[in-house]
């Protein structure tokens, strides 16, 4: 176990060693703004890795939290933002336009961007943590807790869009200020800005990592494996996966922070349906039981589709052939590529065990014991 272990923190640190590489052999700016944009969804990709592929948890409402993660650095940004794209007393234009008078009490603690910062990790995750209170202390499971997730994402945004006057509406909140901390600037177009999302891309990685090898990951992937059999061993079921599914929710609340300042501007899609389906599209190509799988699948299907709808030849088509890819990688790869290259080692270097080792059963007897 401690070799495999020490093999998944080598291969880790070789993939984010490459990616932090990047700006040394790339000189264009729109590039590196483009390709952290790819480095945000990673993130977004390890989240819901996290809670669906460690604890079974599908969850189709993603973009909700990583949304309300974008709409508070959108919120401190556009605070900071220059006189000519504020009203009268640095009111935000939006609000200006829609007749509010004075600055609202919810938006005034954005002046601070250390509240901001916080509030970008903390508000998602207390969202979640409410909604998984709800959910799995009444033993929602399966597809029931996979609806849910997805229509309160869909609340959340309509609750955006309707209170134009103070989330800016369908346009969402643009013309921000550049993100500073400690008087460092984060041109979006810049290598900082790159290396900021690279930076927090491999924390995440890492910090992901350390909670699947920790006892409550354990308990985790067991809960995903057989749930009751975990509840009979005494374990509180319900808090562990509001654990894992509040963890989910603040590391994607961070990849909506980061989103908004590669972007520059937030947007009511951002929690949308399609862009929640598209998580759960990276992590199944990638293998939702691995998080670098996750971070793989979102960088080589998002790149490849921003390859195919910025060309000419497949304007028209691009959709269909992604779609058409995304099928043929589950029937040839069930467990996505980061199965299929486990396998391929395992076969190579014959380092896995006997296919006929260990059952099902035993794998979730082992964690439970590992665990205890």
């Amino acid at each position: 176990m401690l070799g495999k272990t020490t093999a998944q923190i080598l291969i880790y640190g070789v993939v984010c060693l490459a990616i932090l590489l990047v700006p040394v052999f790339l000189d264009d700016a729109f590039l590196l703004n483009k390709f952290a944009r790819y480095l945000v969804f990673a993130i977004l990709a390890i989240s819901l890795s996290l809670s669906w592929g460690y604890a079974g948890i599908l969850n189709l409402g993603q973009a909700a939290t990583f949304g309300i993660g974008s709409y508070c650095m959108a919120m401190a940004l556009k605070l900071r933002t220059i006189p000519v794209h504020t009203g009268s007393d640095g009111l935000p234009d939006f609000m200006v336009w829609n007749n509010v008078t004075e600055l609202p009490l919810i938006w005034q603690p954005f002046y601070s961007m250390s509240f901001a910062l916080i509030a970008g990790i903390v508000v998602p995750a207390v969202f979640a943590g409410l909604l998984g209170w709800f959910m799995f202390g009444g033993r929602i499971t399966g597809v029931y807790a996979a609806i849910i997730t997805l229509a309160a994402m869909v609340v959340v945004n309509l609750l955006i869009v309707d209170q134009q006057a103070y989330t800016g509406g369908f346009n969402g909140i643009t013309d921000l200020a550049q993100f500073d901390i400690a008087g460092f600037t984060f041109d979006a177009y810049s290598p900082s800005t790159y290396y900021l999302v690279a930076v927090c891309l491999a924390a995440t990685l890492f910090a992901a990592l350390a909670i699947t090898k920790s006892k409550t990951g354990l308990i985790l992937q067991a809960i995903r494996d057989q749930e009751d059999r975990v509840r009979f061993f005494g374990y509180d079921v319900a808090r562990y996966k509001t654990f894992v599914f509040m963890a989910s929710a603040a590391i994607a609340g961070i990849a909506g922070m980061l989103y908004t300042v590669v972007m520059e501007f937030a947007s009511p899609t951002f929690l949308s349906v399609p862009l929640s389906l598209s998580v759960v599209i990276w992590v199944a190509v990638g293998g939702r039981q691995s998080l670098l799988g996750a971070v793989l699948g979102a960088l080589i299907v998002t790149g490849v589709q921003g390859t195919l709808s910025e060309s000419e030849a497949f304007l028209d088509t691009w959709t269909l052939i992604m779609g058409g890819l995304f099928v043929l990688v589950v029937l040839i790869m069930p467990k996505g590529l980061a199965g299929a290259l486990e396998m391929l080692g395992n076969r190579l270097f014959a380092i896995g065990r006997h296919p006929a080792a260990a059952t099902h059963e035993e794998e979730i007897n082992a964690s439970l014991e590992r665990a205890s």
